[in-house]
């Protein structure tokens, strides 16, 4: 493949906003040098160039229910969303990543160009085994669930299944990521409640069943010394657990999502099933809390929890039917920046809320995550000053519904390039 040469007036490096043009040679950047004032750009000054984008956070549940999402159309959303590499969670699938075998089965339905796809393996009940093997066959961590996980296949764990876990995981060096809700919190849902009412679904999720959660996470980290990281934190009532965590020296690390970032509860109308996801989406205050702690650094990274699934499954209007999952591959990008500008937060800060930090999450941070000599040459090429209307039909991802349809976003993804391959847009402008 011939080198490819881009030159932008507007480049986020780590040194901030620069002119520059960027060298890539096959998956390669290999040189970035400031733009000289002779220099033609190539791009419209409206664009940014910024590193390819990186979700940890991806549900493709092919094999076994591609049917609900398939790497053909994720990757596809993916790419159009500026994301570069996704990292796949190990249940929906069938079997669950939760064995060696298992994984092959994954491998061997993904892609092996374009977006790239990287895999976490599963810690369920009994397969502290496998995990060592699961390793070695390269997995960038495992994931858990502490309350049941809506799947026969991927079953919940204990504090003792933990125990056997945590320390091979720490002799590892790899991260577990924990769905943080304690099954004894969650709220009992009366017979007699409405189950098309969202504040039914609400009151049967409540903050506590998070901060119990991450205690006792806590206090496992502090009992092994292993990695972890909470997905999908949605309650701020955890922050100063994990704030005095971190202060004590234990590695625990957290995301949130792009709709606990965009929605709140007093907006979602009772059958507005599209909205449903666990922990769901909680109050205005807690949002404006969710992003403070984005901006202090107490929160990690953003990454998707994306997870489509057949719209017969969305409970036509009962939330307790309802399959619990929002897509947004497509539009994580557009969606924070829009509600971060809204808050005056600076375009640099999305580099490592949805770039550098999950790539360290995944343990690739050595050549994902930032624009420099010899890391993978992953860019997205956007205009963050564009707007547009979402339109759900036109989406990428494998079933179309959305609670982002008809909503206006701003900043429209051009061009994404994932290892040197253009895998979105067209090569010109």
């Amino acid at each position: 493949m011939p080198p490819i040469t881009i030159r932008s007036t507007r480049v986020l490096l780590p040194t901030g906003i620069q002119p520059a043009e960027i060298e890539i040679t096959g998956a390669q950047i290999t040189a970035v040098r400031p733009l000289e004032a002779i220099s033609t750009p190539h791009l419209p000054s409206s664009m940014l160039v910024m590193p390819g984008l990186v979700d940890t956070h991806v549900h493709v549940n092919e094999p076994g229910r591609t049917d609900w999402e398939g790497f053909a159309t994720a990757t596809s959303a993916a790419a159009a969303g500026g994301i570069t590499t996704i990292v796949d969670m190990p249940l929906n699938s069938v079997p669950a990543v939760t064995t060696l075998k298992a994984l092959g089965a994954k491998r061997r339905a993904a892609p092996v160009d374009g977006v790239e796809v990287q895999f976490w393996g599963g810690v369920v009940p009994g397969n502290a085994g496998e995990l060592e093997a699961l390793a070695s066959a390269g997995v960038c961590g495992f994931k858990c669930f502490l309350s049941p996980s809506g799947v026969d296949e991927f079953a919940a764990v204990e504090p003792g299944d933990l125990r056997r876990a945590l320390p091979i995981l720490a002799g590892l060096g790899l991260p577990l990521l924990v769905h943080a809700e304690w099954p004894a919190s969650l709220g009992r849902i009366p017979p007699a409640a409405d189950p098309r009412a969202y504040s039914t679904w609400l009151a049967s999720r409540p903050p506590e069943a998070e901060v119990d959660a991450i205690a006792q996470l806590v206090a496992l980290a502090r009992e092994t010394d292993a990695r972890i990281h909470v997905v999908h934190l949605a309650t701020e009532r955890a922050l100063p657990l994990l704030r005095e965590a971190r202060r004590s020296g234990l590695r625990i690390t957290a995301e949130t999502c792009p709709h606990y970032l965009t929605f709140a509860a007093e907006e979602i109308p009772d059958e507005a099933t599209s909205l449903k996801c666990a922990p769901p989406i909680r109050g205005r205050a807690t949002r404006e809390a969710l992003w403070r702690a984005l901006a202090s650094g107490d929160i990690d990274l953003i990454a998707t929890d994306h997870s489509p699934c057949p719209p017969a499954m969305k409970g036509d209007g009962d939330f307790l039917r309802a399959w619990g999952g929002i897509a947004s591959l497509e539009l994580s990008l557009p969606a924070v920046w829009t509600a971060a500008a809204e808050r005056g937060l600076p375009v640099e800060r999305l580099v490592e809320w949805m770039s550098a930090a999950p790539a360290r999450l995944a343990g690739i941070g050595g050549r994902k995550g930032s624009i420099e000599p010899g890391k993978d040459a992953d860019l997205v090429i956007w205009d963050p000053d564009a707007t547009f209307v979402v339109d759900e039909r036109a989406l990428r991802q494998r079933h179309k519904r959305t609670p982002y349809d008809g909503r206006r976003l701003r900043g429209r993804v051009i061009r994404t390039y994932a290892r040197g391959r253009l895998v979105y847009g067209d090569s010109g402008v």
